[in-house]
């Protein structure tokens, strides 16, 4: 089976590297690399939000700010090939990844005005990835943001469209934190990509959910 992740840079980064949940990730990704072929997409976390921040207050351009958190995705993944000990920099492209003959093929982000799950989602419809996972610091997607809301709804399963009328109102500036952005949303949807959302934490409820047994999160089929 082939499996992209979309690890969000809240995952790797969430106030500095987070190298012990690197270290564990990419100890349960050489496990499951034994029966499945795995892509991994690093989203930029506080690394990018740091850059971008500063970049703002020297007046740069959203666009330039996109290609300082490009960059901040790809040092994100060099940390996770690090600990893989993989022979290979990040991918810069999803033509090469999918190219790719290795088992566990690692990149960061692409161009402007694409978020990594943007870019994960398209990588996943161009290898028919079997399943695509974004890895996130929620157990499920929510109508709102289960941290300020305490009435915060949640969803164990939606279909295509329900996922993009909630993603609508997302913000797409540089460096934003949202739980899928549209790009990603509407690419699984043309292609009907089965993918899950859940907590990247919970690596025995991670390997559940590939595996087809009982997990907690959000189905979006």
């Amino acid at each position: 089976m082939k499996v992209v992740f979309s690890l969000g840079g809240s995952m790797v980064c969430p106030d500095d590297i987070d190298s012990d949940y690197i270290g564990k990730f990419s100890k349960f990704l050489k496990e499951i690399c034994v029966k499945h072929k795995i892509y991994v997409v690093v989203g930029g976390g506080k690394t990018a939000r740091k850059y971008v921040d500063v970049a703002r207050k020297f007046e740069a351009n959203e666009f330039f700010c996109d290609v300082i958190g490009i960059y901040a995705t790809r040092l994100n993944a060099c940390m996770l090939i690090s600990s893989l000990n993989l022979n290979q920099i990040p991918f810069e492209s999803i033509g090469d990844a999918s190219k790719s003959n290795e088992k566990i093929v690692v990149m960061g982000g692409t161009h402007p005005m694409h978020t990594t799950d943007g870019v994960a989602a398209m990588l996943a419809e161009n290898v028919r990835a079997d399943l695509f996972i974004n890895l996130t610091n929620v157990e499920y997607v929510y109508d709102k943001d289960p941290k300020k809301y305490l009435d915060a709804k949640t969803y164990e399963k939606l279909s295509y469209d329900e996922l993009i009328k909630i993603l609508n109102n997302s913000e797409m500036s540089a460096s934003a934190n949202n739980i899928l952005d549209l790009v990603a949303a509407k690419t699984i949807k043309r292609s009907k990509i089965r993918t899950l959302i859940l907590n990247g934490r919970n690596f025995e409820n991670l390997k559940n959910a590939i595996e087809g047994e009982g997990f907690i999160g959000t189905v979006v089929e």
